[in-house]
């Protein structure tokens, strides 16, 4: 059924008006001190438009200088909450000035970053963790206790009468006493906790300070942390050594994104390109989840930082590392299956 009446904004279409927008009503010619209008402006515009309002004179825009005007203000800026800086020294919860949290722009503990998220990182908190729970996740059903614990600390035997009444004893020699196993749970999933990277220079090199600058450099340059001098502890006249002044070894803490570049580049370029390479040692833990390996100078030399500059490294300077890899796992098992996970193996004899 046609319609009675024709609405208002369909009138021009019925009446076959040629519809014209308000870009092609009116254009403008730009020059450096006025607009020019050349046509009638349209109907929805308003008369008292910007676009026609007059341009400052010339000598207004040559004298304008608002740096100058900003000077003649005397005024300062308003004082930034990022200008306060907490007190150095902790005083306890009950001061009155309280340090804010590390996460703080302005905490002295503040750290930048992290500016990227590494793969293996991401493979770890999408995939690897989850397993991890799953393969060592020990269930006790509701109501029960944990089995017995074995006897960590040694007894006396009762031979004395100074042995009445006396407290436990620890193992005997040198031996530290290993962390208690807890059961794995969500909340305790072993995860990395940082990388020690060092190298001990040799009792005949350590009056060369070029051994000590071409570990250094190669150090910094694999793991993308300045590397610190271990200074020898004792002074022995036969190696030469005097106490705080001979340099022994130098070594680079890695932690956060810079553990899982150099731990991914382990993983994915130097240990496939070694040939005949067997893996880890299964018995290279300490018995609290921290487990060694080493790389010879030929391994070092695969890294992409030292193998696209091997010239300018004297390849009989070129460092053997040390590499000690910190978990939050309280034995060696755990420790293994999560550097398995990603991608580290192991052979030989595996020492609980």
């Amino acid at each position: 059924m046609a319609a009675s009446k024709v609405p208002s904004r369909l009138l021009p279409f019925s009446q076959k008006q040629k519809f014209v927008c308000l870009r092609c009503q009116w254009t403008t010619r730009r020059s450096a001190s006025t607009y020019t209008i050349e046509t009638d402006l349209s109907e929805d515009v308003v008369p008292d438009s910007s676009l026609l309002t007059p341009q400052p004179d010339q000598d207004i825009v040559t004298a304008w200088d608002p740096v100058q005007r900003s000077r003649n203000r005397k005024r300062q800026l308003p004082p930034s909450r990022y200008k306060f800086r907490p007190p150095r020294y902790y005083r306890g919860p009950l001061h009155p000035h309280q340090p804010p949290s590390p996460s703080s722009p302005n905490s002295r503990l503040f750290v930048p970053g992290p500016f990227s998220l590494p793969r293996l990182q991401q493979t770890y908190t999408s995939t690897l963790a989850p397993d991890l729970l799953s393969l060592l996740y020990t269930h006790h059903p509701p109501g029960t206790l944990p089995g017995p614990t074995g006897q960590r600390l040694r007894g006396w035997d009762n031979t004395s009468p100074y042995h009445k009444n006396r407290p436990l004893r620890g193992p005997r020699g040198r031996a530290v006493l290993p962390l208690m196993k807890r059961p794995i749970t969500f909340r305790n999933i072993p995860r990395l906790e940082k990388i020690v990277v060092h190298h001990v220079i040799r009792s005949s090199d350590n009056r060369d300070s070029s051994y000590l600058h071409v570990a250094g450099m190669i150090l910094q340059a694999v793991t993308n942390v300045r590397a610190t001098v271990c200074k020898a502890r004792h002074s022995i006249a036969n190696f030469k050594m005097t106490k705080d002044v001979t340099a022994m070894a130098v070594k680079a803490e890695l932690k956060g994104e810079d553990m899982y570049c150099f731990l991914s580049k382990v993983v994915d370029v130097v240990m496939p390109r070694i040939k005949e390479y067997k893996g880890v040692s299964g018995g290279s833990g300490d018995g609290s989840g921290n487990l060694a390996f080493g790389l010879q100078p030929s391994a070092v030399g695969m890294f992409p930082e030292v193998e696209v500059n091997y010239d300018m490294y004297p390849p009989k300077m070129i460092p053997s590392v040390d590499v000690m890899v910190c978990t939050t796992a309280t034995n060696d098992r755990d420790a293994r299956v999560l550097l398995s996970s990603m991608g580290i193996p192991f052979h030989g004899k595996h020492a609980n």
